[in-house]
């Protein structure tokens, strides 16, 4: 059970059309090299923070014409295509932040809402506000991928709830997927801690494409997308936040005998929460 995948980084701007394109030819190159599951970062197909502007793009969008570009780009090059995310608008003044799993004949497997929503102040001028944009998912999403493997979807800030990523590999995920745009500040400090934390954390493979570099709307994102395998080690990075791809060929029976090394997800003990009255 030998998986070749790949994470392809990019440097979306305001075109959907420019930013599929400039993946297009990420993916055109490692389906050429032998990747069979292909995975593109959190907001491919379009990075936008000024939110009137985002929405008079997307009220005039269709969203079925996009899925069809994305399915004939995964049926032309025969592979499993992690389109990491796209906003899809959910209600006026609201938009779902969407991964969307398309298989080799073109059609949608599996879609999963961001869960978790980036609402942080980092510093004077760097605060986050997803919430005013972004209506959060509410399901966690296992999907069936390419040989039977078992794929974990999940986006970019849910890298930093644990037990999303131990409630999908105690339902038997084997690759838990982190399309991400993580900011500079918290990506130089946190991203490949939190990465392969993950995967020890769940005997899992994590594969992190990431958004890189200085984007249209003026945002920063860190890039160095990884592979990680169930043992925590890295097996594929980019060291740089320029658009490029990664590859890993992953053994699943790795997955197997990381967690029967150290069964955690077999552990877990039923406990009273702490009573903060008796601190002393």
């Amino acid at each position: 059970m030998k998986l070749t995948i790949a994470a392809i980084q990019m440097r979306s701007g305001l075109d959907p059309d420019e930013n599929r394109a400039q993946a297009a030819a990420l993916i055109r190159q490692a389906a050429a090299q032998g990747a069979r599951l292909i995975a593109t970062p959190e907001n491919t197909t379009r990075l936008d923070r000024d939110r009137p502007r985002l929405f008079k793009a997307l009220e005039a969008s269709d969203p079925a014409i996009e899925d069809r570009a994305w399915g004939r780009l995964a049926e032309e090059h025969g592979v499993w295509l992690l389109l990491g995310s796209t906003a899809r608008l959910a209600e006026p003044g609201k938009a779902y932040n969407r991964s969307i799993l398309f298989g080799p004949d073109g059609r949608i497997k599996a879609q999963y809402d961001k869960i978790h929503l980036f609402d942080v102040q980092l510093g004077a001028g760097e605060i986050y506000r997803e919430s005013d944009t972004i209506m959060p998912g509410g399901r966690a999403v296992l999907a069936d991928g390419p040989m039977g493997a078992k794929l974990g979807l999940t986006i970019c800030y849910d890298l930093r709830f644990g037990h999303l990523y131990r409630a999908l590999a105690k339902a038997s995920a084997q690759i838990l997927f982190a399309p991400s745009a993580f900011t500079v500040p918290t990506g130089q400090a946190h991203w490949e801690v939190l990465l392969r934390a993950r995967a020890i954390e769940t005997g899992a493979y994590v594969v992190a494409p990431a958004q890189g570099g200085r984007h249209q709307d003026g945002r920063s994102t860190w890039g160095r997308s990884m592979i990680i395998d169930p043992w925590g080690e890295i097996v594929a990075q980019l060291g740089h936040d320029e658009p490029g791809l990664i590859m890993a060929t992953c053994d699943l029976e790795r997955v197997s005998q990381a967690r029967a090394k150290i069964p955690a997800l077999l552990h877990d003990v039923a406990f009273a929460p702490p009573n903060p009255d008796a601190a002393s």
